[in-house]
């Protein structure tokens, strides 16, 4: 069930927007004030925040932009009886991903809501997907392949792989790969990154005749980011 933050103050339209939308399917969080709502949207675990522009205590233009300042990407729909180009900017301008002018019918707010739902969620997906050049790994599933090949790789392998693949391009020393990779009690040395690197590489390259992972002498490896299919 996806979980939907309204910060509403009306006394009328803010339990109607809880009862319209819980009997759409979702989880439905209601507070009617500026700073009960800031608290709980940095607290709470909302798929899309529904925020009223003006409320008792910070408004949504201080509320939007304390949550995107604090580094929340949750998508807001801001909810205004303005009506002005300024003001929609100025929305906007604060981080909000969407703004609805009052009065508003119940079928443009659900079709609003579904689309913030949809492009949060490929964004998301977006974010597990590393690539460079024709290879890739999936966060979310632990995936990882040469373009429509896909490897099978052993948990250190992967988390390997992933550590390149987020700085491609650039040299990483053996001792951020040996600090991302293995626990912190592991007292042994760098040589068991050169162990699993060239085991890596027997999957990664060697089978596809390519040269992503590359050796930095007396530093590291480095991957690159050229199409190698």
């Amino acid at each position: 069930m996806k979980g939907v933050l309204v910060v509403e103050d009306d006394p009328q339209l803010g339990p109607a927007l809880q009862r319209g939308l819980t009997a759409e399917g979702y989880d439905v969080e209601l507070v009617r004030d500026g700073n009960t709502g800031l608290e709980r949207a940095l607290t709470g675990d909302h798929a899309v925040i529904v925020l009223d522009l003006m409320l008792p205590g910070p408004n949504g233009y201080r509320i939007c932009s304390a949550l995107r300042a604090a580094g929340l990407d949750t998508p807001v729909l801001m909810l205004t009886a303005k009506d002005g180009e300024y003001d929609e900017a100025e929305g906007l301008d604060t981080g909000a991903d969407d703004y609805l002018v009052k009065p508003f019918s119940s079928v443009v707010l659900l079709a609003r809501l579904r689309a913030l739902l949809r492009r949060s969620t490929t964004a998301a997906t977006d974010r597990s997907l590393l690539r460079a050049g024709d290879l890739w790994a999936d966060l979310a599933s632990r995936r990882a392949g040469r373009g429509a090949v896909e490897f099978a790789l052993t948990p250190k392998e992967f988390a390997i792989l992933t550590c390149l693949l987020h700085t491609p391009d650039r040299p990483v020393s053996k001792e951020a790969i040996l600090d991302e990779v293995w626990d912190p009690a592991y007292t042994g040395g760098t040589a068991i990154v050169e162990v699993y690197i060239s085991a890596l590489r027997k999957k990664v390259d060697a089978p596809f005749a390519a040269h992503s992972i590359e050796t930095v002498r007396g530093y590291g490896y480095r991957l690159t980011s050229r199409d190698q299919l």
